[in-house]
């Protein structure tokens, strides 16, 4: 193995989310490309303010969608909840999401490698619109900080094994959840 190669190798734990406008591309041809960017205009500026507030980073932008970072579960997991939260009360399209946790890669210091990012990615399809869905580590430690409801074991698309699921969602009283925009 060249050094390259082994420079790749180190593994830090994080926290993914990948959260999403459920129905953005029916929604677009019904009502049309000037409203669709002012939807998802709402929705950038909502993730941008929940996840600044949380030292959550977003990783890439997903068309109608997001991928989140961060190191620690239950402030992602806060994140995607109060986004999901906004937008199920404030847009005419819910937000569906999925979180997980564990060691990836970091590759080339911006992007990451790994099981958990992919299994936030498959969690948010299991995801119905307007729920935010979680894997037993990440719902390990957010469960401290909001409400986690067991879904039990579920297929996920690309996994050999089902994955065990908890449903999230914000108990009341949760910190920087205001009741018009984040």
């Amino acid at each position: 193995m060249d050094n390259e190669v082994e420079a790749y190798l180190g593994r830090v734990e994080r926290t993914f989310a990948f959260i999403d406008l459920s129905g953005f591309t029916r929604f677009t041809s019904i009502e049309g490309d000037e409203r669709a960017v002012m939807l998802l205009a709402l929705f950038r500026r909502c993730v941008r303010e929940s996840a600044a507030r949380r030292s959550v980073r977003i990783a890439k932008w997903l068309g109608d969608g997001a991928m989140l970072v961060g190191s620690e579960a239950d402030r992602v997991a806060l994140t995607a909840l109060e986004v999901a939260e906004f937008v199920n009360r404030s847009s005419p399209l819910p937000l569906r999401g999925g979180i997980a946790t564990g060691p990836v890669i970091l590759f080339e210091g911006d992007d990451y490698i790994g099981d958990a990012v992919n299994l936030a990615a498959r969690l948010a399809d299991v995801a119905g619109p307007g729920e935010v869905v979680s894997d037993q580590r990440t719902s390990d430690v957010a469960c401290g900080v909001v409400t986690c409801d067991p879904l039990g074991l579920v297929p996920v698309e690309g996994l050999a094994t089902p994955v065990r699921v908890y449903r999230l969602h914000l108990g009341s009283g949760v910190a920087g959840v205001s009741g018009d925009a984040p």
